[in-house]
């Protein structure tokens, strides 16, 4: 079995969309929880939930397709170090995408909301209401997705300095139509 040159394109699509919801969800967060109660705060409550869900769908399809497709191997010229490090942070940020929706999804059936998917599926309670219980997991669910953005931005500045400064193929393993424009330039 050969490794591939750059990620398939489902593991491509699934991180570029799990990233555009992440990159909405997350202000939308911040956003909705200083709004007075109105039924534009319960509808935008919904539209978030509905954007955790998804997320965790999406990244558990990640994780199986990862599981079962090699990741293209990182350039021989970054030291071992910087590649521990850098499998290190892809699987927090996997376990992220995962324990941030099922944190938001415990911390709602605590608080007595349930969330139904898109006004349409109700998704089960995972656990009975506890206010006390909702407010700890209110703490997990904020910490977690402080964690996230902070893994996010290092993530990304990552990938522009093996760009920019080491001008090696990582971030275009990623964004197969930067390496295409890179080498109609050469």
């Amino acid at each position: 079995m050969t490794t591939p040159a750059t990620y398939s394109r489902p593991a491509i699509a699934l991180h570029w969309l799990i990233a555009l919801i992440i990159f909405v969800s997350f202000p939308v967060g911040l956003y909705m929880v200083d709004l007075p109660l109105s039924p534009a705060k319960l509808k935008i409550y919904s539209y978030h939930k509905w954007a955790g869900v998804t997320v965790l769908i999406l990244a558990f399809a990640r994780v199986l397709w990862r599981a079962t497709h090699a990741a293209p191997p990182l350039p021989a010229s970054i030291p071992r170090w910087q590649q521990a490090l850098a499998g290190a942070t892809h699987i927090l940020l996997y376990g992220l995408m995962l324990a941030i929706p099922v944190s938001g999804w415990l911390m709602s059936s605590a608080l007595g909301f349930q969330t139904v998917y898109f006004g349409v599926l109700p998704i089960p309670d995972l656990i009975a209401k506890n206010k006390l219980l909702g407010e700890q997991l209110k703490f997990v669910h904020v910490f977690l997705n402080y964690t996230l953005a902070a893994l996010v931005v290092t993530h990304v500045a990552a990938a522009l300095k093996h760009h920019l400064v080491d001008r090696d193929d990582v971030l275009t393993r990623m964004l197969p139509l930067l390496a295409r424009k890179q080498e109609k330039l050469r």
